[in-house]
């Protein structure tokens, strides 16, 4: 009862509301706050520590910035939930705050619009040399789309557009990578999209920003689209997401096959050239995975000189506690 009271009287300020309710909508930094609001930092900031105090709202840290959302897990969900749902969406101030945080939506955007269209030019040559992108999606698809996924984690989100291709066939996503220029696009493209369900945040996928065990830290499945041949250990990076999968959880890998384009790795920082299905059934046997499928998309042309292959993984399914206990009587 105590901890009900105290949410409630930390929502119960005229500029909590409007922060909770501005936070329902998008992740946004300290300074986009207070442009919005229209008050100074130090007030915002004793604002947004008394909601995250009262698990209204969380906090997390991407390079130098700091994002604020409203809560995903605990009881302030429904709190925050029901704020939302009775609020006056004719209220002159909220209408307000909606149209600065529009502004500050664009701004973003524009920002994350020119790095794209600076750094566009090496990923639509790399798009030329395979099949196209549509059909490896397809595949990707046809392997998790069918099942009933809680969550999904993208290791190594890039563009964001693994989260919004699967946000109709699962509840939550999360995306993560060291870009924070990826991220802006990443957050623009899910923004646009209409997909409210699925979130990125800074991280490393050798070490992955999420608790061991904690129940809203666990992911259904993993994917890793053409982010392993960066990597200098793939199998760590496998590694780190089977301890944030749920038991049987389900690791997709979509990436190349063996190839001979060296400029890839001199001009676009790749540091393998591809995998053979027999390097990544053996990461699968070394980790304990069980390989499910695999796919591989060859070139149609003479244009298209790289072969994409997806693989499907499981973990082992853990016996319940409840099977650990009959058998230890």
């Amino acid at each position: 009862m105590e901890h009900l009271i105290g949410q409630l009287r930390a929502a119960g300020d005229t500029t909590r509301l409007r922060l909770l309710l501005l936070l329902r909508e998008a992740e946004l930094t300290v300074s986009e706050l207070t442009q919005i609001l229209g008050q100074s930092q130090p007030r915002v900031s004793r604002h947004l520590k008394l909601l995250c105090a009262a698990g209204l709202l969380e906090r997390f840290k991407e390079g130098s910035w700091v994002f604020y959302r409203a809560a995903e897990r605990g009881d302030g969900v429904v709190l925050v939930r029901t704020l939302g749902a009775m609020a006056d969406a004719e209220n002159t101030v909220l209408a307000h705050d909606r149209q600065r945080l529009a502004a500050v939506r664009a701004a973003r955007a524009a920002t994350a619009s020119a790095y794209f269209k600076a750094n566009a030019p090496r990923w639509e040559r790399i798009r030329s040399l395979h099949v196209p992108e549509r059909e490896v999606e397809s595949a990707i698809i046809r392997l998790l789309g069918h099942d009933a996924l809680e969550s999904v984690l993208d290791a190594g989100t890039g563009t964001g557009r693994m989260l919004e291709l699967l946000a109709p066939h699962i509840k939550r996503g999360v995306g993560v990578d060291v870009s924070p220029e990826m991220l802006a696009i990443a957050r623009d493209r899910l923004a646009r999209s209409g997909v409210s369900h699925c979130q990125v945040r800074m991280g490393d996928v050798y070490r992955l920003p999420f608790l061991e065990g904690g129940r809203h830290e666990m992911f259904d499945a993993a994917i890793f689209h053409q982010v392993l041949h960066y990597l200098d250990d793939p199998q760590a990076a496998l590694r780190e997401a089977m301890r944030v999968l749920k038991s049987g959880g389900r690791i997709l890998i979509a990436d190349f096959a063996p190839h001979q384009l060296e400029f890839l790795r001199r001009d676009h920082a790749h540091r393998r050239l591809g995998f053979s299905d027999r390097e990544v059934q053996g990461w699968f046997k070394v980790a304990g995975l069980k390989s499910l499928a695999v796919e591989q998309l060859g070139p149609r042309s003479d244009d298209e000189r790289l072969t994409v292959m997806v693989w499907l993984a499981s973990t082992p399914a853990k016996p319940s506690r409840s099977r650990d206990l009959e058998a230890a009587a």
